[in-house]
């Protein structure tokens, strides 16, 4: 029996080093993400359609010719 409890007593400390790493990336990782929505206005938002069916005429347009 004296294995055993040995064998746990190891697996507990290595449960105390994961959870501590794993609390150490969770605030490294939580700082670093995402930090809210972006808010685009309407005016932004056609521009932003605008712009990208400008990109895809170009694409098309280039694909045509071959």
């Amino acid at each position: 029996m004296t294995d055993l409890s040995a064998v746990l007593q190891l697996l507990k400390r290595e449960r105390d080093k994961l959870d501590r790493a794993i609390a150490a990336l969770s605030g490294v990782a939580g700082n670093s993400g995402r930090r809210g929505t972006r808010n685009l206005s309407a005016a932004a938002r056609a521009r932003i359609a605008a712009a990208q069916r400008a990109r895809w005429a170009k694409f098309k347009a280039g694909k045509k010719g071959r």
